[in-house]
């Protein structure tokens, strides 16, 4: 029977080395913190799943990883838990695939506050039930003081794709034209301000939603979607050049098309970043044929994470693998891949 919140079996105010050992110290930790909400089929050591479309002609599972380590664990706008559902269920969403599980694994460091990682796994659950998904499966670790910063989390997924789907860089054409779903940088420059390293105040709220939906209902409104980009590390500017170069396309932005909020400008200009390559967690980029890019606006502007969706630009013949911006001036200037680190543990 699961404990209710006056009963837990967790006494403890912060994690031990023997939350870590695997005796009854390990089992009361998981038990209160992660499988009495996550509510997994048993307590096996293996999710396992069914999926009758699978059948289905065509049909293909997508699977994808990813560990997310941030600094502060929580920030404006979300925390380290909201960001791992959100980013392992927009990999799974952008390449055209319906998210449907999630497995989830946490290293935490000795001396966590239990109460932060119930807060974690409180937000987990409530993206998960947003995005449709469900986390099936997962593992835990402790590590000593100064092995790991509070807590890591790595989260795999598992998605569905029709058989009729077909979304990926390589399908991109001259001629197609790119749509963001809404203002950039907000989310790598709420991070560097809720850091307080450079003493800078700022209301700006983190970007990190999941995109499934949003995905859905583009999906269903353009046949000929090409293909999709989330603008996680290294921004805007990583995912338009990585899909320039599969593509052999070469892609040409519109400065003044990109949706910029004013406080991510001035903090850019304050700090000599560049707000192309500022991460972003629920916001993508892709690209449809030019007929097709009235039905994509009006599908994402129906959806609250697309309701900023514009149009920043388009692919042309011209050298395979560039990414080019036309600025306010009227000149152009290349818009290459990110070199080093803007910012460390945003994501």
């Amino acid at each position: 029977m699961k404990d209710t919140p006056g009963q837990s079996k967790l006494r403890d105010a912060r994690v031990t080395m023997a939350h870590g050992g695997g005796g009854k110290a390990m089992r009361d930790l998981i038990e209160s913190v992660f499988t009495d909400v996550f509510e997994p089929d048993g307590m096996e050591d293996q999710a396992r799943l069914t999926m009758d479309a699978l059948a289905l002609p065509g049909a293909r599972l997508a699977m994808t990883t990813d560990s997310f380590v941030v600094t502060p664990v929580e920030f404006p706008g979300g925390d380290i838990g909201k960001l791992a559902v959100c980013g392992t269920v927009n990999d799974l969403a952008v390449g055209g695939a319906k998210p449907l599980y999630l497995s989830a694994a946490f290293i935490i460091e000795e001396g966590t506050e239990i109460a932060l990682l119930r807060r974690i796994v409180a937000t987990m659950k409530r993206e998960a039930d947003k995005a449709g998904v469900r986390i099936v499966t997962g593992d835990t670790k402790v590590v000593g003081r100064g092995s790991a910063d509070q807590v890591f989390i790595t989260t795999t997924g598992v998605g569905f794709i029709a058989p009729e789907t077909d979304m990926k860089a390589g399908n991109i054409q001259p001629g197609d034209v790119a749509i963001v779903n809404g203002v950039l940088g907000d989310h790598g420059a709420c991070i560097l301000a809720a850091r307080g390293d450079m003493a800078l105040s700022s209301d700006l709220v983190s970007d990190c939603a999941g995109l499934g939906h949003l995905m859905a209902a583009v999906q269903a409104a353009c046949p000929n979607l090409r293909a999709a980009r989330d603008c996680t590390r290294g921004g805007l500017a990583s995912a338009l050049n990585e899909m320039a170069e599969v593509a052999g396309v070469a892609v040409e932005i519109v400065e003044e098309d990109l949706p910029l909020r004013a406080e991510v400008k001035g903090t850019c200009e304050i700090l000599g970043l560049d707000p192309l390559y500022l991460a972003n967690e629920g916001r993508l980029v892709l690209f449809v044929p030019e007929d097709e890019v009235e039905a994509a606006l009006t599908a994402m502007r129906a959806v609250p994470e697309g309701a900023g969706a514009v149009v920043i630009g388009r692919a042309h013949a011209g050298y395979k693998g560039e990414v080019t911006m036309r600025t306010l001036f009227g000149g152009a200037r290349i818009v290459d891949m990110l070199v080093g680190e803007q910012l460390p543990r945003i994501c």
